[in-house]
């Protein structure tokens, strides 16, 4: 499967060690599937005047003996997860976590959740109308180094 990050660099060998805390799925490599959804993440560098880098990989396709999460919707398991990485909370160890980005709509309702503006209820009620956009995130060193294989870097 082909797989995008969006990055000021090229980024060649790919680690966790430069990941931010505090994201959704935690520290981590993360990742996209959808090109448009890269290219668009891409656009926030070069608005800010730096360089923007589409970094291309391949995922093997058999990662039966890995670890995976997978959140097929914003539902309460997906809202859960997000909230105790966000607050920096320890969740399962997961070699990778598969779900919705909490893109600038999601976001929103995210932040008046957390503030405790809205309840789980409404906050759920929101996300239901909503598309996930699908991120990646390798979680684990390891399987980055034997399930990611980099192809390219483009210079947008």
């Amino acid at each position: 499967m082909r797989l995008y990050h969006a990055s000021t660099v090229i980024v060649e060998h790919p680690d966790t060690t430069h990941s931010r805390d505090y994201l959704d799925f935690g520290r981590g490599f993360y990742l996209t599937s959808l090109h448009e959804q890269a290219i668009k993440y891409a656009e926030r560098f070069l608005r800010r005047q730096k360089d923007a880098w589409l970094n291309i990989y391949e995922l093997k396709d058999d990662l039966k003996e890995w670890n995976i999460l997978h959140f097929n919707q914003y539902d309460k398991s997906w809202l859960d997860f997000v909230a105790a990485c966000r607050s920096g909370e320890p969740t399962k160890e997961y070699d990778m976590i598969v779900g919705g980005i909490a893109n600038d709509r999601v976001i929103l309702t995210l932040d008046l959740y957390f503030s405790g503006e809205i309840n789980q209820e409404e906050a759920l009620k929101r996300l239901i109308f909503e598309k996930p956009n699908i991120q990646y995130c390798i979680r684990s060193d390891k399987m980055l180094q034997q399930c990611l294989t980099y192809i390219e870097s483009k210079k947008l």
